[in-house]
């Protein structure tokens, strides 16, 4: 069995009630339900953090307790070279997630601290961006470490 902790910055919290015509009109443990059924004999584990210490602490954790990490830091990813470290310091897989196209919006959105770090970053396809990550880390993670579904 895979772990894949899946780790949402601020306002994430607030999925399907905040600016649904940028990130829709599900909330996170509605799809968190369907990305369980997808990827049957997985853990995955949703954690979400408004604050960049909290977060720092969960990749920290994640890297002792699964085998792989999703990360969407909302508007950290512009902003935080400490959130990008902590990316760094960390020895297991990360994917950089946004639902909405980044490169579609504020200039600002379109630098990310923490994409040199991680091992590849999938914006702009809604809630499904985190399950084209999950789908990429079983299969990165299974042929790394020989397991099966």
């Amino acid at each position: 069995m895979i772990c894949i902790h899946i780790l949402n910055g601020p306002n994430l919290n607030l999925l399907g009630q905040r600016e649904p015509n940028l990130y829709g009109n599900r909330s996170m443990s509605d799809f968190l339900v369907e990305l369980k059924q997808r990827f049957p004999g997985h853990a995955i584990e949703l954690f979400q953090a408004n604050r960049e210490d909290a977060l720092i602490d969960l990749l920290h954790e994640s890297a002792q307790k699964a085998h792989a990490v999703v990360l969407n830091a909302g508007a950290y990813t512009h902003t935080s070279l400490a959130l990008g470290d902590a990316v760094k310091a960390i020895d297991i897989p990360v994917v950089e997630v946004h639902i909405s196209n980044v490169f579609s919006r504020e200039e600002i959105r379109h630098h990310s601290f923490i994409a040199a770090g991680c091992i590849g970053s999938i914006a702009g396809f809604g809630l499904e961006s985190y399950a084209l990550a999950v789908q990429y880390l079983v299969g990165l993670t299974q042929k790394k470490s020989g397991l099966q579904t």
